[in-house]
């Protein structure tokens, strides 16, 4: 599929995707700002976001490394494609992702991710209102 951003935030009908999509070459983020574990490094691309920006829908990828949380400005919900992480709630409490997991991370969540090996995820998020 070759749609551009602008086609699919204006179009009026369907857009799907072969699962072929989801293992092409993503578009380089750069380093992840405020790592404090390793160097990770992210990609991706956004397949759809709502015409007010609120919703955005993409595939996300990320090398090893980790990062705090703070105060989460949206809702997150993703599905892992590939790799291993470990996400730990402010509270201490430990997740486990590996692929075929899904998570939502809630508005205003705090933890950390650690990333073992490069992941890759679908991610849905919705603008905190």
């Amino acid at each position: 599929m070759t749609d551009t951003l602008a086609e699919m935030t204006s179009a009026t009908h369907a857009v799907s995707r072969s699962a072929d999509t989801l293992a092409e070459a993503l578009e380089s983020y750069g380093p992840r700002v405020g790592a404090d574990v390793g160097s990770p490094h992210t990609s991706g691309r956004v397949f759809h976001t709502s015409t007010d920006g609120a919703i955005e829908v993409g595939i996300w990828e990320c090398t090893p490394g980790g990062w705090a949380i703070e105060n989460r400005p949206n809702t997150e919900t993703v599905m892992i494609l590939r790799g291993r992480a470990t996400i730990t709630d402010a509270d201490g409490t430990r997740h486990g992702l590996a692929p075929g997991t899904s998570l939502t991370l809630p508005l205003g969540w705090s933890g950390r991710w650690d990333i073992e090996e490069t992941i890759r995820k679908v991610y849905v998020t919705i603008a905190g209102r």
